[in-house]
Parts: structure tokens; sequence; C-alpha cells
């Protein structure tokens, strides 16, 4: 009776092994398994999967091909010791201690914005940099050469000769409103080409302290170092902005960037491209923002406007009759919110154009005549 039990039991141990075996490697052939409706696994990952609600894969699919990395290297100085400029210690050994040149680089990012090969950056990526180089996100590395630079709204225009180049598409930067969805694209730290995802916090943050010219999108997207000259999108992957700087305690994000808006970034850019730098309104005034203790001493009805603090002899503004202590309310008919705006509104003046100046003088307005002048470099 046992060696049947045990025939028994090693019967069914082989017809189980046989089993698995078979369920294992040649599914079809068991009986109720449907014949045709088994996928394999390649095809089963060559299935299209439905994107998911929310996702920002296509918006970044889409603009990541066109930021790059961009390196840099430039030869300093480093101060020498106080005790080698001594006269007594050069009295005995010479001046043979001469501070030696060190090779320094850094890093940032940048946008191909056309197919010939132009990067937009910021300047601070690439100042008095002696060596440029580009890495796309495809392997690919070109030498970058300058073909101009603007340090007072912090941008630069590189070029690379490379073909078959991801240029990004220009999107509305002036149809951004607080509270769009935006994302950044940089690499940060240089750990490798990252997205972040904000949204917008402020539109036309000026007074910075950063740049001449200021008009930045403000965005809780998180910009860290080397994210600098990188894109600011919008959810359709389009450029709405050339991410530049970021309020930090640390050196990290702490979600306050700034970014400059696209539209005014492709001004400078077909400037410089044209004519190798950018060219600006000029008055000849120095301004200063209406304070409330102002606006009392001047017995302003209404807030609003740039106190003209001084004018510059001989300058346009002075030509035209301008003194210091007048409040400029418009330029050619747009209303002056502050100094900072004034700045932007004549600088973007064409040189020789006359324009029609509101200001307020003895409470009284009156309109001048200004032939604007070319800003300085």
């Amino acid at each position: 009776m046992n060696k049947l039990w045990l025939i028994f039991a090693q019967s069914v141990t082989v017809l189980l092994a046989i089993f698995f075996v078979v369920s294992t490697l040649r599914p079809e052939l068991l009986p109720w398994t449907p014949r045709g409706k088994l996928a394999t696994v390649k095809e089963a990952a060559s299935v299209e999967v439905t994107p998911r609600p929310g996702s920002f894969n296509a918006a970044a699919e889409m603009a990541m091909p066109s930021v790059v990395n961009i390196f840099t290297s430039k030869e300093v100085r480093m101060p020498s010791h106080p005790l080698l400029d001594d006269p007594m210690f050069q009295r005995f050994f010479g001046e043979r201690f001469e501070s030696r040149p060190r090779r320094t680089s850094s890093l940032g990012s940048g946008v191909i914005v056309s197919p010939e090969g132009y990067i937009l950056t910021n300047h601070h990526v690439v100042e008095a940099a002696s060596e440029i180089q580009v890495a796309l996100v495809d392997g690919r590395n070109a030498k970058a050469r300058i073909i101009g630079s603007d340090p007072e709204s912090d941008l630069a225009v590189l070029k690379i000769d490379l073909d078959n180049l991801p240029s990004i598409t220009f999107g509305q930067s002036e149809q951004a409103r607080v509270g769009d969805i935006v994302l950044a694209i940089g690499n940060p730290f240089g750990v490798g080409q990252t997205v972040t995802m904000g949204i917008i916090g402020a539109l036309g943050r000026s007074q910075v302290g950063i740049n001449t010219f200021e008009n930045f999108i403000q965005t809780d997207a998180a910009i860290n170092p080397g994210n600098s000259g990188g894109a600011l999108t919008d959810v359709a992957g389009n450029l709405i902005g050339i991410n530049t700087a970021i309020y930090s305690r640390t050196g990290g994000s702490l979600g306050i960037g700034f970014a400059i808006p696209a539209n005014a970034a492709k001004q400078i850019m077909e400037q410089i491209i044209e004519a190798g730098s950018v060219t600006r309104g000029w008055l000849g005034v120095s301004m200063q923002d209406i304070t409330p203790e102002l606006a009392e001493s001047f017995r302003l009805k209404k807030s609003g406007g740039a106190l003209i603090a001084g004018v510059l002899k001989n300058g346009p503004a002075d030509e035209a009759g301008i003194k210091p202590g007048d409040i400029l309310l418009a330029v050619n008919g747009k209303a002056v919110a502050d100094s900072s705006e004034m700045l932007n509104l004549v600088a973007a003046l064409t040189p020789g154009k006359t324009v029609a100046l509101t200001i307020l003088r003895n409470n009284s307005e009156k309109s001048v005549n200004v032939k604007v002048g070319k800003r300085p470099t």
C-alpha cells in the first residue's frame, strides 16, 4: 500500500513539474489559453500608453533638445601674498615671485533659438571667457563664439556650427499671467539637464538690483546655480523667458527666481545679430522715485511719475529745456509709474527721433518735445 502511494506521489510531482514548464515557456499549448490573445514582452512594450492628466511630458520633450549646457573657462591672476610686495623682501629676493595665472571654469545653460546655431544665454555666463564649449542633449559638443553681449540686460548671443540643430519656439511672453504654470529647464549644479515646475508669481518685477534694465518674470520654479541662461517655457513648451537669477540666502533656490521675458530677449538678440550691439534711447537725466514725502512736498494730487533729479549739460533733455525738479508723467502718451519704468520706456526709443514728454512743473502740466539721443555704452 505504501508503495502505491509513493508511485502516485511521484507521478503527481512529475505532472506538476511538466505543467509548470509548459505554462511558463509555451502557455499557448494549454487548452484553456485563448489563441492569438497573448502579447509577448516586446509587443507589450510597444503598446501606446495614454498620457496621464496633469503631465507636462509633451512640453518638456519639445523644449529640452533646444536647451544646452555651456562650459566656460578663463585665466585669472590670483592676488599675491602681501609679504611679496614688501620692499625689504624684494630687496633680498627681487621680483621673482610674480602671481601666476590660474584657469577657472564655470557652467551655465543656453537656448538654441534658430537652426543656424544662434544661442541665447546670460552675459554673466560667458563674461570674460576665453573658451566656450556647448553640449547638446543628443551628445554632440561644439566650440561656441560670442556674437555679442549686452551687460545692461545680462543677455548674450553665441553661435555654434552644427547641422540639424533643434531650435525652440518663441512664445508670447507678453500674454503671460500671474498663476500660469511654467517649466524651468537647465543644468543646475552641473548634475545634468533638469526640468522643474512652478507658477508665475509676478510680472514686470523691477528694482531688484540685478541689471540696469529690469522687467522680470518672477517664478517659484526651482532655479539654481547652473540654470542661468536656460529656458522658462509655458505648458506647450514655448519659450517665454531666459532664466537669469534667484533670490537666495543660501545659494540654492528659495522659491523666488527671475527670468527675462522672451519678447525683450528676442529684440535684443536681433539687434546683436544685426549690429553686434544694442542701441538704446537716452535723455541725459538722472531720475528718482516719488516717495510719499516728495509727493507731499510737491503737493501732488495723484501718485506716479518720476522726479528728474539731475540734467546733463548739453544733453537731449537740457537742450529741450527740461530742468531738475520737473516730474516726468508720460513718454509719448505712455504713463510713467516710477523711475524704472521711465528708464525702460526711454531705452526703447529710437535715437534721433523726436518724442513728446509730459512733465509737471509748478503743479502745471506741459508737453515738451525732445530729440532722443543714443545711450552711451
